[in-house]
């Protein structure tokens, strides 16, 4: 009888120790398996946090522009670059503007059906409005052809926002157009947009 109970108190340890082993192990696993998601989560929204981002090396988000391309320099347009373009772009339109002005807001770039496979603009776009790689320029409010750069009253800095868009498909817009006839042209075939915005006063 007293051999029976031993064996009973014996079976009952053995069952204990085994329930917190698979309990120990439990917890270890859910610990990995809840590092790897989050592993993964950050890699997926590094990933997203990446694409189709525009930027220049001329000056950063938000900084200043530097006055060589403004009125006050040799008014000429930043390097711009690009990645990661949305699936299913065709071309690229940019605007360029200032809706800061005292007249409300200020076109400085009007630019459009730039081939999808085009990655950056260089410094010192040429004010043609047929580009060698077949885009085109339409006409901002200085009334001319391609980009000029801030020049804004003394006061206050102005923001200058440069808005790439990703587009399904050729605009169809002659040379010269003006802004709102490339926006009203992207109404519904726009798949992505990206922004930079720097900064002038004088």
């Amino acid at each position: 009888m007293r051999d029976l109970k031993a064996l009973f108190a014996l079976t009952a340890k053995i069952f204990v120790m085994c329930s917190l082993m698979l309990l120990a192990i439990t917890a270890t696993w859910g610990t990995k398996s809840g590092f790897i998601s989050s592993a993964a989560t950050s890699q997926n929204e590094g990933k997203h946090a990446m694409a189709f981002a525009i930027s220049s090396k001329d000056f950063q988000n938000g900084s200043d522009i530097p006055k060589k391309f403004t009125c006050d320099g040799q008014d000429v347009s930043p390097d711009l670059s690009w990645t990661d373009p949305p699936e299913g772009t065709k071309t690229f339109a940019l605007i360029a503007d200032d809706p800061d002005a005292p007249a409300g807001t200020w076109t400085h770039w009007v630019l459009f059906d730039v081939p999808a496979n085009t990655k950056n603009l260089p410094e010192g776009m040429s004010k043609d409005e047929q580009l060698p790689n077949g885009a085109r320029q339409g006409r901002n409010d200085f009334r001319k052809i391609g980009y000029n750069g801030p020049c804004p009253p003394p006061g206050k800095p102005h923001r200058y926002f440069f808005k790439l868009y990703a587009v399904d498909s050729m605009v169809n817009l002659k040379p010269g157009a003006a802004k709102q006839e490339l926006e009203h042209a992207l109404e519904g075939h726009t798949v992505g947009k990206a922004e930079l915005m720097g900064r002038y006063k004088r």
